[in-house]
Protein backbone atom coordinates (compact mmCIF):
# COMPACT_ATOMS: atom_id res chain seq x y z
CA UNK A 1 0.00 0.00 0.00
CA UNK A 2 3.14 2.40 0.62
CA UNK A 3 4.34 1.91 -2.86
CA UNK A 4 1.47 3.21 -4.38
CA UNK A 5 1.87 6.35 -2.55
CA UNK A 6 5.21 6.85 -2.65
CA UNK A 7 4.27 6.69 -6.86
CA UNK A 8 1.76 9.02 -6.37
CA UNK A 9 3.85 11.50 -4.23
CA UNK A 10 6.41 11.39 -6.54
CA UNK A 11 3.97 11.90 -9.78
CA UNK A 12 2.48 14.76 -7.92
CA UNK A 13 6.32 16.38 -7.50
CA UNK A 14 7.14 16.18 -10.62
CA UNK A 15 4.25 17.64 -12.17
CA UNK A 16 4.54 20.59 -9.95
CA UNK A 17 8.32 20.93 -11.11
CA UNK A 18 7.27 20.59 -15.25
CA UNK A 19 4.18 23.14 -14.72
CA UNK A 20 7.27 25.68 -12.24
CA UNK A 21 9.20 25.13 -15.06
CA UNK A 22 6.71 25.84 -17.85
CA UNK A 23 7.63 22.19 -19.53
CA UNK A 24 4.41 20.26 -20.68
CA UNK A 25 4.15 17.21 -18.49
CA UNK A 26 5.44 14.15 -18.92
CA UNK A 27 2.02 12.41 -19.38
CA UNK A 28 -0.73 11.45 -21.89
CA UNK A 29 -2.30 14.68 -21.93
CA UNK A 30 -5.51 13.15 -22.53
CA UNK A 31 -7.88 10.56 -20.12
CA UNK A 32 -7.64 8.28 -22.96
CA UNK A 33 -4.16 7.72 -22.57
CA UNK A 34 -4.12 7.01 -18.89
CA UNK A 35 -6.42 4.72 -19.71
CA UNK A 36 -4.54 3.03 -22.35
CA UNK A 37 -1.78 2.63 -19.74
CA UNK A 38 -4.34 0.98 -17.52
CA UNK A 39 -5.59 -1.12 -20.01
CA UNK A 40 -1.85 -2.36 -20.60
CA UNK A 41 -1.18 -3.20 -17.07
CA UNK A 42 -4.68 -5.14 -16.26
CA UNK A 43 -3.59 -6.68 -19.58
CA UNK A 44 -0.52 -7.50 -17.99
CA UNK A 45 -1.64 -8.78 -15.16
CA UNK A 46 -4.16 -10.65 -16.75
CA UNK A 47 -1.50 -12.61 -19.34
CA UNK A 48 0.19 -13.46 -15.86
CA UNK A 49 -2.50 -15.11 -14.62
CA UNK A 50 -3.02 -16.99 -18.01
CA UNK A 51 0.36 -18.18 -18.05
CA UNK A 52 -0.29 -19.70 -14.11
CA UNK A 53 -2.94 -21.03 -14.71
CA UNK A 54 -3.08 -23.01 -17.98
CA UNK A 55 0.30 -23.34 -18.97
CA UNK A 56 2.15 -24.28 -15.61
Amino acid sequence: MQEWFIAWCAGLLVGILFALLRLPIPAPPMLSGVLGVVGIFCGGLLGQWILQRFFS
